[in-house]
């Protein structure tokens, strides 16, 4: 029940989040004084392909109307065509959309997995080298930017020792193993920052978690200590840690989009950013609203586990 009252709350929050933003996202492009004849004719559109263009494109049509038959053309997987190369939008991002999601999706995995493994040790030996070694490389790791991570990983592991290719990307359909090897740099760049801010909550929360009266009961009833940390201490003491990391959800998602930059991979990010060099406003719009989706569904996914989280939805001794 807590759990249906969470989403209830989230769907309230995500639905206007999603009609402002992509009320924005769209008054941006009808801003921006790009039109398709212009964009791809140049200087040689005549004023006859303007009009055409324009109307053909529905570019004639009130600002209004043409966002409400936008957003619900999107409803149903139609996001327009592209102004250069006449592919539909939704086409063209269903091609690199496994990219950035393969992406993002490993770089959570590893900041899950080395920020929960690396803040639940700090947590159980709080005061001593480890904890202070954890506190120390999670500060300095929350400073650096992905894309100075990736560089970084580029120089040491492609070029003075190299283990892993320094760009480029290949679909699992030609074998995990070579797959799993182009991602490993670009997620683990990806992951540094989010692992670190994981570690120092995850630390933060359990400290205090350990220190209650319901875990010390747990121990003098003769629990063992892995199921006094992981069934009950870490249940109501990961929610900050959570938190934290449905707002780095966001941030590995926009943070994609810079890493296949650097990485040069054939993601939603170098999409995006050939289209605003090149003044394609739909395949801009439409990758911006999948971003967007992705975003809320991510913060749904989020709450969702803080309900079930949060003390008194199920603690037992």
């Amino acid at each position: 029940m807590r759990a249906l009252h969470a989403v209830g709350r989230a769907a309230l929050i995500a639905v206007p989040v999603l009609l402002i933003s992509t009320f924005i996202t769209f008054g941006l492009g009808a801003l921006s004084d790009q039109n398709p004849a212009a964009a791809a004719m140049g200087e040689t559109a005549t004023q006859a392909d303007i009009d055409r263009l324009n109307h053909e494109f529905g570019l004639d049509r009130p600002f209004l109307e043409r966002y409400v038959t936008w957003i619900g053309d999107a409803f149903t997987g139609d996001l327009g065509r592209s102004w250069f190369t006449h592919i539909p939008v939704a086409e063209s991002i269903a091609q690199r959309l496994p990219v950035s999601l393969s992406i993002a999706a490993l770089a959570l995995l590893l900041a899950v997995v080395l920020g929960a493994s690396a803040g639940i040790g700090a947590a159980l030996t709080a005061g001593s080298w480890f904890d202070r070694a954890v506190t120390a490389v999670s500060a300095a790791l929350s400073t650096i930017p992905a894309f100075v991570a990736g560089i970084a990983l580029i120089v040491v592991f492609a070029v003075l020792i190299p283990v892993f290719p320094a760009g480029g990307y290949v679909p699992p359909s030609q074998g995990i193993g070579p797959w799993l090897t182009y991602l490993a740099l670009p997620a683990v760049a990806l992951s540094l920052d989010s692992a670190a801010d994981l570690a120092r909550q995850l630390r933060t929360g359990l400290v205090g978690t350990l220190r209650e009266n319901y875990v010390t009961g747990a121990v003098v009833r003769g629990l063992g200590p892995r199921r006094v940390v992981f069934v009950h201490a870490l249940r109501n003491g990961a929610g900050p840690a959570l938190a934290v990391l449905g707002l780095h959800v966001p941030r590995l998602i926009g943070g994609a989009v810079i890493t296949e930059t650097v990485f040069a991979m054939p993601g939603l990010g170098q999409l995006a950013t050939t289209g605003a060099l090149q003044g394609d406003v739909p395949v801009v719009q439409g990758t911006l609203l999948v971003a967007i989706a992705l975003v809320l569904a991510s913060s749904l996914v989020v709450n969702v586990a803080l309900a079930r989280l949060r003390p008194g939805s199920g603690r037992t001794v």
